[in-house]
């Protein structure tokens, strides 16, 4: 099924087992450092395992980190499956409630494009022979230009 990365089923394995004891760890740390401090103010002195807590942190970034990694997928999938329907919906809607808008536009837009070309295809032809006639255009730039029009039929 994936043809980029063969062993990709048993990384993500290995990475949602070490993500999460990993962070365990990094927690283990934590808590043990604070318990320490805060343990400390009860009368027992200096904290000892204070520094667990610098120890803790960075462990656990990388623990929270290798499972956002392990997991991604899951959560995509999820977010996409919760996602989509509404998408789908707000799509409907708006093809729906602007179909009307859409239809003048597009109305408009080829009402304005016949009027600067001329009304009829033998009207833009003979304005065309007119500046032949006159000098401004080649006999080929007149053949071009009206094998052109035509192709619009």
């Amino acid at each position: 099924m994936n043809t980029i990365n063969p062993n990709h089923k048993r990384e993500r394995t290995l990475l949602r087992v070490i993500g999460p004891l990993t962070l365990l760890i990094g927690l283990g740390f934590i808590v043990v450092g604070m318990i320490s401090f805060f343990s400390a103010f009860g009368g027992g002195g200096m904290p000892e395992y204070f520094w667990c807590v610098f120890v803790g942190m960075p462990i656990t970034f990388v623990g929270l980190v290798i499972c956002k990694f392990a997991f991604m997928g899951k959560i995509f999938r999820f977010s996409a499956g919760e996602l989509a329907p509404v998408g789908k919906d707000a799509f409907n809607y708006m093809a729906g409630e602007t179909k009307k808008g859409v239809a003048d536009v597009s109305e408009a837009f080829f009402q304005g494009r016949s009027r600067v070309q001329g009304a009829t295809i033998a009207e833009r032809i003979a304005k065309l022979d007119a500046l032949k006639q006159s000098g401004a255009i080649s006999s080929e730039e007149f053949e071009r230009q009206k094998n052109r029009i035509l192709d619009e039929i």
